[in-house]
């Protein structure tokens, strides 16, 4: 049975802007961002600079490729939870799930060097994070029929985002990820004191 002619252009459209992203990581970490222009990827990446633009709003979005679905997915990870599973055991699980493969890749110290290293970046970096957060946040809210800017859910979901930055400086990183929900399910206790139990 062949397959739906949408699901073949679905599929090649996706293979071409991973080829486009790949080539600008490719060529953004050999010879820095500022150095590296759209007609240069385009021709990496075996496609016109009208591609290019088609599948990415601009040059700092070719370094951050997998982040345009991220607010989906954080999103979802609230709204399709299943049911009886606190917002914060569904957070646990798809910072788990979607973090930790990102903290071990290969590739992973070089691209955080790549985007401190240059302004641009780490203000879009910058953006992108609190439309993150607002998003979160959001998707927390309507999760308990309050207003979207409530602010025990904006720190809630600032709270989460946070997470990885904290557990990335720990050598136990899932640990260290269980730890901050554990924090957030049951309080912060100061160090030394007996364990809370909920």
């Amino acid at each position: 049975m062949t397959e739906p002619v949408v699901s073949r252009r679905e599929r090649k459209k996706a293979a071409t802007r991973q080829a486009i992203a790949d080539a600008a990581l490719r060529l953004f970490l050999e010879r820095g961002y500022d150095h590296v222009s759209i007609k240069e990827i385009a021709e990496a990446a075996d496609v016109s600079t009208a591609t290019v633009f088609k599948h990415f709003t601009g040059k700092e979005a070719l370094v951050f490729d997998q982040e345009e679905d991220t607010d989906a997915r954080l999103a979802a990870a609230v709204r399709e939870r299943p049911a009886g599973r606190s917002v914060l055991d569904a957070l646990r699980e798809h910072v788990l799930a979607t973090w930790l493969p990102i903290a071990t890749h290969p590739q992973r110290a070089e691209f955080t060097r790549l985007v401190n290293s240059t302004p641009v970046l780490r203000a879009y970096a910058e953006r992108m994070w609190t439309r993150h957060a607002d998003t979160l946040a959001a998707a927390i809210a309507d999760e308990y029929g309050v207003d979207h800017d409530d602010l025990a859910c904006a720190a809630l979901a600032r709270f989460v985002l946070e997470v990885p930055g904290l557990a990335q400086r720990q050598k136990d990183r899932r640990a260290a990820v269980e730890e901050v929900f554990d924090i957030l399910t049951n309080g912060w206790q100061p160090p030394g004191t007996p364990e809370r139990h909920p």
